[in-house]
């Protein structure tokens, strides 16, 4: 079964690991050396997380004769962040809502706030 590109965007970033390297990443390229340096991992090892984030589309691997740079993929969150926003939109709703019953109830008389009816109003 396919796996849709934004559970795979997902699951890349599910890793500690691998949203360490896209942070590396985003300063600029690097090699799969670099990458793995501040890591207690196995070339083998690094290159596997490389894989699950080229798959994502959220890296690409070059070739320079030696050199097999990584680079982060510019436009590859967009997905992510057009999903994120409509979660974004309606929690910032909620807030207004709450800010706005929270401002009613500060502007309500101190008497009123205490509850009228109480046995030293009778």
């Amino acid at each position: 079964m396919a796996v849709d590109p934004l559970s795979e965007t997902f699951g890349a970033l599910a890793d500690p690991t691998r949203r360490a390297i896209l942070a590396r990443l985003s300063l600029g390229e690097a090699t799969v050396t670099e990458l793995s340096k501040p890591f207690d991992i196995s070339g083998p090892g690094i290159s596997k997380h490389l894989k699950v984030l080229e798959r994502a589309g959220l890296i690409t691997r070059g070739r320079e004769a030696q050199w097999r740079p990584c680079r982060i993929e510019p436009n590859a969150l967009k997905e992510v962040d057009a999903w994120l926003e409509k979660y974004r939109r309606l929690w910032e709703a909620r807030f207004d809502r709450l800010e706005r019953y929270l401002g009613d109830l500060r502007a309500q008389p101190k008497a009123k706030k205490r509850g009228v009816g109480k046995k030293a109003d009778r």
